[in-house]
């Protein structure tokens, strides 16, 4: 956060400096906010997935939304467009998003990693450690009502366990005061179609919370 104030104040020093003093604040500052985080992720050479990426990943979608869906990190199509889950695994969160009835500009979609690891990879401990609070900035400033944590990796970090997703999955948990489902990835479900169903109830349950 102290980056980002840093980067903030010299956004304005800079304006200052060109002639603009005053501003009308009508539109919503957490563009502002998370557009300059976002900067500092594009820029972001911390470890080694920043010098092997073609483009970083950031996060899409509503910055006001009442659900955020947490994955782990980017793939092949991620990398090289710079969107969240626009393969294959993408294709199907998005069926699964409108089939709770709403659209998937309703909701923010962002991962552990803003980079994708080599072929594909678990992330690992180290790379976790030091991206963590891009994704933990994300959530402070979008606050939404329920977080799905899609996967191993975002469920056991954002819990702070080591429990299994098979066991951690349909039960709800907070982070930080806000209301936590984790359940399966996507691209689980590619490989294993059969526990669609299980996904499903998940759904359901964050659909009556919201």
């Amino acid at each position: 956060m102290q980056n980002i104030r840093r980067d903030i104040k010299n956004y304005f020093e800079m304006e200052r400096e060109s002639g603009i003093s005053e501003y009308l604040f009508s539109s919503k500052p957490k563009d502002v906010q998370l557009s300059l985080v976002k900067n500092q992720v594009s820029n972001c050479q911390k470890c080694s997935l920043g010098k092997m990426r073609t483009n970083s990943v950031f996060g899409s979608g509503n910055i006001n939304a009442k659900l955020v869906f947490v994955g782990e990190a980017p793939g092949r199509d991620e990398d090289i467009q710079g969107m969240p889950f626009v393969g294959e695994a993408g294709m199907l969160l998005t069926k699964i998003i409108e089939a709770m009835g709403i659209k998937r500009d309703d909701v923010y979609i962002c991962n552990i990693l803003k980079c994708r690891p080599p072929q594909n990879r678990n992330p690992l401990p180290e790379e976790i450690s030091i991206c963590i609070d891009y994704l933990y900035t994300q959530i402070d400033m979008i606050k939404p009502k329920i977080i799905c944590g899609l996967g191993k990796f975002a469920s056991q970090t954002l819990l702070g366990t080591e429990a299994p997703i098979s066991k951690l999955r349909g039960t709800w948990s907070e982070y930080r005061g806000i209301k936590f489902m984790p359940t399966y990835h996507p691209a689980y479900l590619l490989r294993n179609p059969h526990d669609k169903k299980l996904v499903w109830e998940d759904m359901k349950k964050i659909m009556n919370e919201l």
